[in-house]
């Protein structure tokens, strides 16, 4: 399916399609293509880190192995699971994750299952490789969303700010309203947040400190976006937004508990001698 995405206010016009390629008949879409490209740098770049925080490469990529599928099982689930009246006549549309559908907050809830598990039967420091990850996974986040710029979806509320899209119509019938790419501002806030909780990591204090400033930083800026977008899951029979909820959620699990851990720490320091040994690596 092709389709005109502009922006008018940057004067730039887009005509795009879901479906990258074919082999044979079967449709290669673009959302799935760029969804495994975020995956790909994210594990990259965990792999590249992994001695930093004391965890061998091979057990990332072994973690992957598990993680991903998982992972994309419950983003699905946990999807369809707040838009059931879509799928409940039609429930083989719910294997169709290439037309889009998967909430990353549910691929977030059995990653952290699936990293429990493998750090008990691998008998790895849970907290090391939390942090390791935390910091890999706004990667694929911030790729991942473009997809949904293939598709089309995920975008917000009318608005005549300058950077608005417009959906359907090209430069010259577009008109002054457009939409909110929400996908992007999400995009961009997670690319931010790579930069700052790498940043963060050379100064590590505590073992779980990424991920908490990872819960909260992602949780701060899904909580204002979820706020601008038109297709939010929301609890059944409410208008509260699901997203929303789990983001302040996340707020208070990842500020809150890394405030908490300054003024009481609950977690692990991380030992002087290995900290001072890992800043040696970097300079």
């Amino acid at each position: 399916m092709s389709q005109v995405v502009s922006f008018p206010g940057l004067g730039l016009e887009f005509n795009i399609t879901n479906v990258a390629f074919h082999i044979g008949a079967k449709p290669i879409y673009w959302y799935g293509i760029i969804i495994m490209l975020g995956v790909v740098l994210a594990v990259v770049y965990a792999s590249k880190r992994a001695d930093y925080f004391g965890v061998r490469a091979d057990d990332v990529l072994d973690l992957v192995l598990f993680m991903l599928p998982i992972g994309i099982v419950c983003a699905r689930l946990y999807y369809v699971a707040f838009e059931w009246e879509q799928y409940k006549d039609n429930p083989l549309d719910i294997i169709a994750t290439w037309h889009g559908g998967l909430a990353i907050y549910g691929g977030l809830i059995g990653g952290i299952v699936t990293i429990i598990v493998f750090c008990r039967v691998k008998k790895i420091d849970m907290m090391d490789l939390f942090d390791l990850v935390a910091g890999a996974v706004p990667i694929g986040q911030s790729i991942g969303r473009w997809g949904n710029f293939f598709n089309c979806e995920a975008f917000g509320g009318p608005t005549s700010a300058p950077w608005r899209m417009v959906i359907g119509k090209g430069l010259d019938e577009a008109g002054a309203m457009g939409n909110h790419p929400t996908f992007f501002y999400e995009s961009a806030w997670n690319a931010i947040g790579v930069l700052l909780l790498y940043l963060y990591s050379k100064k590590r204090k505590y073992r779980g400190e990424i991920l908490l400033l990872y819960l909260g930083w992602y949780g701060l800026g899904r909580f204002f976006i979820e706020g601008l977008r038109t297709d939010s899951l929301y609890l059944w029979g409410t208008d509260i937004r699901v997203s929303q909820v789990v983001a302040l959620i996340s707020i208070l699990i990842g500020f809150g508990g890394f405030v908490l851990n300054r003024a009481m720490p609950f977690l692990k320091e991380v030992p002087k001698a290995e900290h001072d040994n890992k800043q040696e690596e970097t300079t």
